[in-house]
């Protein structure tokens, strides 16, 4: 059976759902990782890929099922929120890629200003830092805050990196990927409707040739 066959664009359907499956747990793993990390969490916009990563994930599930009963409801559902999806992954994962390094430091800053100082210490010790930054203008606040930290890093008397430069180099880490494999895999959404669009006005050469599509 030639490739533009009903089997073949059943399979190759399925085939792209599986694929988005992963794509979508890819996102939620990285998306997760990067909140994980305390601070990064303020970045709201990770959130959105996880939101994006969750409905991939069962808009994928409803495609694979529609594709093996080549049902025309499910199909077509299928469609119209792949498009939806597409749209609002391709302008999240453009943000991701667009926040540069001042950005993510304004938002990060302002996570870290809003925090209490219990929350501050306990952030302090999970991270193994000692302070926001240490840079012109904000000596003395780090200095506050460095004399109040309790994480092994001090205790231990080993240099302390500060909490602001690790936290900017796992956002930077997130944002890129997160950006990265979105981007890439919106392409493919368009993809995932054309083959929709067309396994569903094919007719299924096992079923009743009378039956309606």
């Amino acid at each position: 059976m030639v490739c533009g066959g009903f089997t073949c664009s059943k399979n190759a359907l399925c085939a792209l759902n599986v694929v988005y499956m992963l794509v979508g747990l890819l996102l939620i793993g990285v998306a997760a990782w990067g909140k994980s990390f305390g601070i990064v969490s303020s970045l709201h916009i990770i959130g959105g890929v996880i939101a994006i990563g969750v409905f991939l994930l069962l808009i994928a599930i409803i495609g694979l099922i529609g594709a093996v009963s080549h049902h025309q409801v499910m199909l077509f559902i299928y469609m119209v929120v792949l498009i939806l999806i597409f749209i609002f992954q391709l302008v999240v994962s453009c943000s991701c890629l667009a926040m540069n390094s001042s950005q993510q430091e304004r938002f990060l800053n302002e996570a870290w200003t809003t925090m209490s100082n219990a929350t501050r210490r306990e952030t302090e010790k999970t991270l193994g830092c000692c302070g926001w930054l240490n840079v012109t203008g904000k000596v003395a606040e780090y200095n506050e805050e460095f004399a109040f930290c309790q994480a092994d890093c001090k205790i231990t008397m080993k240099l302390c990196e500060t909490c602001g430069n690790k936290a900017l180099i796992h956002a930077d880490e997130a944002l890129k990927i997160l950006g990265g494999v979105g981007l890439f895999f919106s392409f493919t959404e368009i993809l995932g409707v054309w083959l929709a669009v067309r396994y569903r006005n094919q007719k299924d050469p096992r079923a009743n040739p009378s039956a309606f599509l």
